[in-house]
């Protein structure tokens, strides 16, 4: 765990009723509107200069630095998911079917609590600092439209570093890694089309549960056969769906999938190679296709001269490099457009109870390192002024 300075240690009452107070009104993405109000209503009273996004929902404040010569930005998410809460905490979702099951309540409390002490510490602070409460991260994506809208370029960002609170690591750990990170996604849906017949007179349709069934097992051989064996990949058949009755050929058959890699070139050849096969191999079998891809989050790629700068800020006994994973992220949108950090801050507390993974309805943690969370924003800030 970091060293938590007294000033930040001072706000642990504060951020946590922030945490509490955000984790009762979960909302989806686009629907955040009690969560903006909130954060809107807190960034206003702390006196910052305040916007409401052009989502609809969401937040951007901005705190004008001594100097000024650089502006850092931080980003938290504010959406949670569609999960009925079982936690059993007396500060418990009070929206039916919703929970902040991704800490994502976590994240706004931290950026939060840094805002409230950049602006006790402002005449410390030399430069600007751009904090930004994003909405939908979960779906269907708030990243991509705020820089399209060029808030970046409109406050001159130079760089950008966000968090996630992660049960996987042990409480208080920060862990993190230079360049890929996080992977690439897209997800698609493979809709083949035949001809029903009945099944005692096959020869009269085409069977569109075969050519999906021959579409699967190629596509299975696509990452082995197709990529680079030293670059990761994954392409992933999840559903299949076809069928009418035991005795009917079938005359529709429904492939949904997912494909994920860490750099442009792998995705591009996934992609392709599904393309292909996906408009190919059904027509050997009498039957037609239609491939669907949704393109979705880029891969999480960190700035290895931030990465060192994160280092030395949080200290290097405290940063674990961990390997690559395939879970995905928007704040690459952000990375796409200026140099930026994301890391994870373990959350893992066995004693506590404190393992359920994250999307779980049984999800929480310590809300002890909200102030880790904190302090390392403190520390990323304080190391880029020296």
């Amino acid at each position: 765990m970091i060293n938590i300075q007294d000033d930040i240690k001072a706000l642990q009452e504060h951020v946590t009723g922030i945490r509490r107070a955000l984790h009762k009104i979960p909302e989806p993405g686009l629907s955040e509107i009690e969560t903006t109000d909130f954060i809107v209503d807190y960034l206003t009273g702390l006196g910052l200069e305040v916007h409401r996004g052009s989502l609809g929902t969401g937040a951007i404040a901005y705190l004008k630095g001594t100097e000024g010569k650089k502006t850092l930005a931080y980003r938290a998410d504010i959406d949670a998911l569609s999960v009925e809460e079982e936690t059993g905490a007396e500060y418990k979702s009070t929206k039916a079917g919703f929970m902040h099951a991704c800490g994502h309540d976590g994240h706004a409390a931290i950026l939060l609590g840094f805002a409230k002490y950049a602006v006790q510490n402002r005449d410390k602070i030399k430069n600007n600092i751009l904090f930004i409460f994003q909405p939908a991260e979960e779906g269907p994506g708030g990243a991509e439209p705020i820089v399209k809208e060029g808030i970046l370029s409109k406050y001159k960002v130079d760089s950008i570093f966000g968090l996630h609170i992660y049960p996987e690591v042990e409480e208080g750990k920060l862990t993190c890694r230079p360049g890929a990170m996080m992977a690439q996604t897209g997800e698609f849906d493979l809709v083949v089309k035949g001809k029903s017949a009945h099944g005692a007179m096959p020869h009269k349709g085409s069977d569109a549960l075969v050519a999906a069934a021959s579409a699967l097992l190629a596509l299975n051989t696509v990452v082995s056969r197709n990529v680079d064996p030293l670059e990761p990949a994954v392409l992933t058949i999840g559903r299949i769906e076809g069928g009418e009755r035991r005795n009917i050929i079938a005359g529709e058959a429904v492939l949904e999938g997912t494909m994920r890699a860490f750099s442009d070139e792998t995705y591009r050849a996934v992609r392709s190679r599904l393309i292909s096969i996906a408009e190919n191999l059904p027509e050997a079998y009498g039957c037609t296709a239609e491939l669907e891809i949704r393109d979705m989050y880029p891969a999480v790629n960190n700035d290895e001269g931030l990465f060192e700068v994160f280092k030395a800020a949080a200290g290097a006994e405290n940063v674990e490099v961990i390997k690559p994973m395939t879970i995905s992220e928007d704040f690459s949108y952000y990375q796409k457009e200026v140099p930026g950090l994301f890391f994870m801050l373990g959350s893992r507390n066995e004693e506590l109870g404190h393992v359920n993974p994250l999307h779980s309805n049984k999800f929480s943690f310590n809300e002890e390192i909200l102030l880790a969370g904190i302090q390392t924003f403190e520390n990323i800030r304080k190391q880029l002024e020296l």
